[in-house]
C-alpha cells in the first residue's frame, strides 16, 4: 500500500473568507488576460507591468524613486535586474526553485553588497538548520508538494521569503520576484499581466502588518496575510486592466 501525504496546506483552505478571497483573485485577472490588446500584444503590457512591479517593490524597501525614470538607487536597480532576470528563470522555478531563489538575489542585491564580498553572500541563504530546512519545505510545496488553488500558494512563498528572511540583503525584493514567479507558474497570471506590488505599496502599513501576522504562524495571522494577498491580485489586475487599456 502506498502512503498518502497530506497536502500542508490544504487546511488554509477551511480558514473563515479565504476560498472566497481566491475566488475573487482568479476571476479578477480573467479579464486582463481577454483584454483584447493582451491578446496578441500581451508581451508590451507584460514588460509594462513587469518595470511598475519593480518601482513598487523597491520602493516598499525604501528606495527613492525618480521623476524621470532614471535608476540610481541600488535597491531599484536591483528590482529591476530580478523582474528582467524573472523571464529566464521561468524554468528553474518550475523543477529548481531554489537555484531560481539564488539567482534572484544574485542580481537585486549586486549593488547592495561590496564587490569583495560578492563570491561569499551574493546567492548564498545565511547558514544555519532552520534556513535550509525551511527552504527545502518551499521547494517542495512548488514542486508539487501541494496542490492548494494557485493564490494561496504564491501568497504562502511570498510570506514564507519575508518572514525567513534567508539572504543577508534584498529579502523583500527577492520575496516579491518569487511571488511573482510563482504566480506565472502556477497559472494564476501566466502572463504576468498583473501588478499586485502596487496595491502593495498603497497600503504599505497594511502590508507590513500582514506579513508580521504570517510570521507568527497563527491562524489568524495566516489568514490576515492571505486575504491581503488575494485582494491586492485584485488591485493588480486593475492596474493591468489600465496599462492594456493604455495601449488600446
Amino acid at each position: 500500500m502506498v502512503a498518502v501525504t497530506a497536502d500542508p496546506l490544504a487546511p488554509l483552505l477551511e480558514l473563515p473568507g479565504v476560498p472566497e478571497a481566491v475566488a475573487r483573485a482568479r476571476d479578477a485577472l480573467v479579464p486582463v488576460h481577454n483584454h483584447p490588446v493582451n491578446r496578441r500584444g500581451w508581451p508590451a503590457s507584460a514588460a509594462e507591468a513587469s518595470l511598475r512591479a519593480a518601482r513598487a517593490s523597491a520602493a516598499l524597501d525604501g528606495a527613492a524613486l525618480t521623476v524621470d525614470g532614471t535608476v540610481t538607487d541600488p535597491v531599484l536597480a536591483g528590482a529591476v535586474r530580478a523582474a528582467e532576470e524573472s523571464g529566464r528563470l521561468l524554468g528553474a522555478w518550475r523543477s529548481s526553485p531554489l537555484q531560481a531563489l539564488a539567482r534572484l538575489h544574485v542580481v537585486a542585491a549586486a549593488d547592495l553588497v561590496p564587490e569583495s564580498r560578492h563570491e561569499a553572500e551574493l546567492g548564498r541563504p545565511r547558514p544555519g538548520e532552520e534556513v535550509s530546512t525551511r527552504l527545502r519545505l518551499l521547494a517542495d510545496l512548488v514542486t508539487g508538494g501541494s496542490k492548494v488553488p494557485a493564490p494561496v500558494l504564491v501568497a504562502v512563498v511570498h510570506g514564507e521569503l519575508l518572514a525567513l528572511a534567508p539572504f543577508p540583503t534584498a529579502n523583500g525584493v527577492v520575496a516579491r520576484a518569487a511571488a511573482r514567479l510563482a504566480a506565472v507558474a502556477a497559472g494564476l497570471d501566466p502572463k504576468g499581466l498583473a501588478v499586485p506590488e502596487v496595491g502593495h505599496l498603497r497600503h504599505a502599513a497594511q502590508y507590513r502588518s500582514a506579513a508580521a501576522a504570517f510570521a507568527s504562524g497563527t491562524g489568524d495571522g495566516v489568514r490576515e496575510w492571505l486575504l491581503h494577498c488575494c485582494a491586492q491580485w485584485e488591485a493588480g489586475a486593475r492596474e493591468g486592466r489600465s496599462i492594456a487599456d493604455a495601449r488600446a
